[in-house]
């Protein structure tokens, strides 16, 4: 079965070949490359070839194939301390509407390379987490 591909979008344009890229590893789902503006040298990028806006519209057996996939370019780079980021929506940070993984080797503890991130962290009340719980407890 060929995947879906939408011709606007600059991701199926690389899997099929209109778009130059530095390709890694390529699978019958998956399609992963360097990214041309890294946060650091390796920045990769992990795609389906099927084109999917967001990570929960993909079928499950794709979500099979990126980890190893990313495994892999980690493990390449030599990565001892990277991040896998993936963004689901404008608001989230996705600016290509098309599911991507990006691997993002972190080389040192400064903020000059890698991915940075703050983690507003909140303290949960335990009454409303409780209630919060069952309710998505119901929906799985």
């Amino acid at each position: 079965m060929a995947a879906r591909t939408l011709a606007s979008c600059i991701f199926c344009k690389i899997i099929k070949g209109e778009i130059p890229s530095f390709k890694l590893i390529e699978t019958d789902l998956s399609y992963s490359f360097l990214d041309i503006g890294p946060l650091s040298k390796g920045h990769a990028l992990v795609i389906p070839k099927d084109h999917t806006v967001k990570m929960h519209e993909l079928p499950d057996n794709y979500l099979a194939d990126v980890l190893p996939v990313a495994k892999k370019i980690a493990v390449a780079l030599g990565a001892e301390n990277y991040n896998i980021l993936q963004n689901n929506g404008r608001i989230a940070h996705q600016e290509v509407d098309h599911v991507h993984f990006h691997v993002i080797p972190k080389p040192s503890a400064t903020d000059e390379e890698g991915l940075v991130i703050g983690w507003p962290a909140q303290k949960a009340d335990m009454d409303d987490l409780k209630k919060f719980h069952q309710e998505v407890l119901s929906k799985l």
